[in-house]
């Protein structure tokens, strides 16, 4: 049986394609004569238009993509879980991109993308991250700009006027450093990233700023970055308490780090919070199903894919949302952290 196509029922009811599309999608007025001939084609057919004719009709897929730069750290599922959802209740359907940290398989999927005809994309990590974009990786997105809406997740490229959702995360880490100070802590460390990304020195620069602010100052070998993950955390915690003057408490740059702290902690013989505090960033669910339960930094990850979708959406419909939405973080005090030992 051969599939009638949104061509046929115009022919067979001598009307345009764009007189049909009006009917199917009610989007204009159609004399009423006009649209009980087409309906009554549609339903002798039992015509149902995909997802192809439908957006060679609206000029519109009903999908929007999300680029991520790694599906296995819970803060990415948590934003993806605020879009998919807002998503949804729009009308749209999602495309994810899982690029691994990969910059080429980036410029891979940006192709894709493009030859797919999705409506819109919403990007996280990767290029957006660095501290300095290479010129050419810069441009490559400023270039796919001009032909779809994209929207920026905690992530930036200077001079590029594209549109952007973020958590203040120097606010979240100037935050973290406060709570420290209040217990009596002064021998903090910060734990966590790499340094060319911009999204670990804007948190090393604002506990550096808090600490100042009380005359206290980071040494070098307090300061140990070297990833995001558990191992990553749990590797650098090893280094600082092997050292002669151990402090008494640490900030990770996420909550996977802070994960792999409390591990080391405990191999080490020592007790959270009684001997070493740790305080997170990001409130994965891990936050609450480690023991102890930790002590972190909110970056209202379901608000933030949330916000990215209406914003996208805000574009593709041709309206003129403002460049940038801002989220403040949220200290989340739970057992990890206590006073400072004397």
């Amino acid at each position: 049986m051969t599939s009638i196509t949104i061509y046929d029922i115009a022919k067979e009811a001598n009307v345009s394609v764009s007189t049909v599309s009006r009917v199917l999608n009610d989007t204009a007025p159609v004399r009423a004569s006009t649209r009980e001939k087409i309906m009554s084609i549609i339903e002798k057919h039992q015509f149902q238009p995909n997802a192809q004719a439908r957006s060679l009709i609206k000029k519109e897929t009903g999908t929007i993509a999300i680029i991520l730069p790694d599906i296995t750290n819970p803060f990415f599922p948590e934003v993806f879980w605020g879009a998919e959802n807002e998503a949804r209740g729009l009308g749209y359907t999602f495309f994810l991109c899982n690029t691994a940290g990969d910059s080429n398989r980036e410029s891979e999927y940006l192709s894709i993308l493009r030859e797919k005809r999705v409506d819109g994309i919403i990007f996280l990590g990767g290029r957006i991250n660095l501290q300095v974009c290479p010129d050419n990786m810069a441009q490559e997105l400023m270039d796919m700009s001009r032909h779809m809406p994209i929207v920026l997740v905690n992530g930036n490229i200077a001079k590029s006027g594209l549109h952007r959702v973020y958590t203040d995360e120097g606010a979240g880490a100037a935050m973290a450093a406060e709570h420290l100070l209040e217990l009596g802590h002064r021998e903090i460390a910060f734990v966590g990233g790499m340094k060319e990304l911009s999204t670990t020195m804007v948190k090393v620069k604002a506990v550096q700023k808090k600490l100042r602010e009380h005359g206290i100052e980071i040494p070098k070998e307090r300061q140990l970055l070297g990833g995001f993950s558990i191992d990553d955390g749990k590797r650098e915690m090893s280094k600082l308490l092997q050292q002669d003057n151990p402090p008494t408490a640490v900030i990770c740059v996420n909550d996977n780090n802070a994960i792999g702290a409390i591990k080391s902690t405990i191999e080490y013989g020592l007790s959270i919070p009684k001997d070493i505090s740790i305080i997170g960033f990001d409130d994965t669910p891990l936050a609450s199903a480690v023991i102890p339960e930790l002590t972190t930094i909110s970056q209202n990850t379901y608000q933030l894919g949330k916000q990215a979708v209406d914003m996208l959406h805000d574009l593709i419909n041709q309206g003129k949302p403002k460049k940038q939405n801002v989220l403040e973080p949220r200290l989340i005090i739970r057992q990890s952290t206590g006073p400072a030992a004397r």
